[in-house]
């Protein structure tokens, strides 16, 4: 799995980094065929204090692209919201690629 962690208008700590690591490794528990991570963590400029840090993942499973976004006035709570949702995502995704996988027809003797 590749992952990458970028910030828009924040310096990516080594603590923030590793807490991000250990929230995704609960995505690779759940479905292990995750090919790329990107997350964006960023900090809006705006007047109001809520919902002001920005977490935003693309996750690039085999078969589709998975996208979630969550904001919250403290970034480890925006983490948090993102990895359950991101979580749920990829456990649909999985549920859905068992269910419609068809065999093959049989055929009737008559």
């Amino acid at each position: 799995m590749n992952l990458t962690i970028s910030g828009h208008h924040l310096e990516v700590t080594p603590a923030l980094r590793n807490y991000v690591m250990t929230k995704l490794d609960r995505i690779t528990r759940h479905f292990d065929q995750v090919v790329d991570v990107k997350v964006l963590l960023s900090v809006e400029k705006q007047k109001e204090k809520e919902k002001r840090q920005r977490a935003e993942c693309n996750v690039h499973v085999k078969g589709s692209d998975l996208f979630a976004e969550s904001a919250h006035s403290d970034l480890y709570a925006a983490v948090d919201e993102l990895v359950d949702k991101l979580d749920r995502l990829v456990v649909r995704h999985k549920d859905r690629l068992q269910n419609h996988q068809c065999d093959a027809p049989k055929r009737a003797f008559a």
